[in-house]
């Protein structure tokens, strides 16, 4: 100890930090192993489907909320991404889960891109755009 203070690393927040740390990189696990196991033939279709949204959602690169927004912005990603995992991973058989995930923790590459994700949340944003013009524009 120096000067009263604990060696770095030992600090009080600091297994918060880590716990936080580790939470996050098991999020990043799952998306991948979630988008993989939505393309196993062994994944009954009602997961395939939940399991495609919500990877698509969490591995677009454009957010329904932008993340520049107050609060809001991260709020999808705090709540929304690992809520949709959750429900995704109860659905799909715990040994395809099992297996992506190891691929996963065996494989590192990079984390995959959904554009069709991507294209869906940009269809949002104009169609949400233009159904706002419609209704703020006079009507004649």
């Amino acid at each position: 100890m120096l000067h009263g203070h604990p060696p770095v690393g030992e600090g009080k927040g600091y297994g918060m930090l880590s716990k936080l740390k580790g939470w996050a990189r098991g999020l990043k696990r799952d998306v991948v192993a979630v988008w993989l196991a939505a393309r196993d033939p062994r994944t009954p279709w009602y997961a395939r489907a939940a399991a495609l949204c919500v990877a698509a959602y969490a591995l677009s690169p454009i957010d329904l909320i932008p993340d520049f927004v107050p609060v809001l912005g991260y709020l999808d990603d705090i709540i929304l991404v690992p809520l949709g995992l959750l429900l995704v991973i109860r659905l799909i058989p715990p040994e395809v889960m099992a297996e992506h995930r190891a691929t996963v923790a065996t494989r590192q590459t990079a984390k995959p891109v959904s554009y069709t994700g991507a294209a869906f949340i940009a269809a949002l944003w104009v169609g949400g755009m233009a159904l706002g013009l419609w209704w703020l524009w006079p009507q004649a």
